[in-house]
């Protein structure tokens, strides 16, 4: 089984190529589209996934702090679901960062100069040069900004990535195959089972946070755990009996949670 990354530039033909090796591979691909499907499968609410994708820092500036997070939260909850599988072909959406410790998983980064994907999107898309330009810069500065201002990320640090290729030089025929050719590679690992279940928990500890986040629990004042697949473990501090029902009612409703054990401690007023 293979479980691959790809970051691409617009005009680079990156998504060209993924769908390609994903259909190659007889693996599943998930763009955009199939992300916020992912989203819908486990739980969330349609209002939560429409804006599932990569967005420029002004996107957040509109956001509440806590809006902001529960975003994160959602977007990583995602990735780390269905990197769990095994096996696809995920496009984006800060994976290369968010699955960076996975070794069972492939990182390609797909590039061409600026001056090549202008020509490309000229062609493909019969736009004016100029257009075509301004869309590029406007693109490449959303993405950057993303990673950057998510997971301070530098979208160019090439410790990301186990395989960069450039389109302009190999051709995308080429580059899907390389790709291919690397994700058979015995140097490639299939995801043992210690790294599935992994990512399982971590998708579950990003929806308890996201959940916390939109009903506005403080998330300074509790530790989550999940220290198996199903089991979420809160301990941490309140004033208020209510409180902490509300919390555990809040936890016990999201969807792949069958066990919740808690150490929360009541304090006195003025303690937290």
């Amino acid at each position: 089984m293979s479980f691959i990354t790809i970051s691409c530039s617009m005009g680079s033909d990156g998504a060209r190529i993924a769908s390609f090796v994903a259909k190659e591979l007889k693996i599943d691909l998930y763009d955009d589209s199939r992300l916020q499907q992912e989203a819908l499968r486990l739980g969330f609410r349609p209002d939560e996934v429409g804006g599932l994708d990569e967005k420029a820092p002004g996107f957040f500036d509109r956001l509440r702090d806590n809006q902001f997070r529960a975003y994160l939260d959602l977007m990583e909850s995602v990735v780390y679901e269905v990197a769990r599988h095994g096996n696809g072909v995920i496009v984006g959406h800060g994976s290369q960062f968010l699955l960076r410790d996975f070794n069972c998983a492939l990182h390609v980064r797909i590039y061409a100069s600026e001056a090549s994907r202008i020509q490309r999107l000229i062609h493909d898309r019969h736009l004016k040069e100029d257009t075509a330009k301004k869309l590029i810069h406007k693109n490449d500065q959303a993405h950057r900004g993303f990673l950057r201002f998510a997971f301070h990320m530098d979208w160019d640090d090439p410790s990301l990535y186990d395989l960069v290729i450039n389109t302009e030089k190999v051709g995308s025929d080429k580059a899907a195959n390389l790709v291919i050719a690397a994700a058979q590679s015995d140097k490639i690992q299939t995801c043992s089972m210690t790294a599935l279940e992994s990512m399982e928990r971590l998708s579950l500890l990003k929806k308890v946070e996201a959940a916390f986040l939109q009903n506005d629990i403080t998330l300074l004042h509790y530790t989550i755990e999940v220290p198996k697949k199903g089991t979420v473990y809160i301990s941490g501090f309140t004033q208020f009996a209510e409180e902490k029902n509300r919390v555990l009612n809040v936890v016990k409703k999201i969807p792949g949670i069958s066990r919740v054990d808690d150490n929360i401690v009541e304090v006195p007023p003025g303690m937290l």
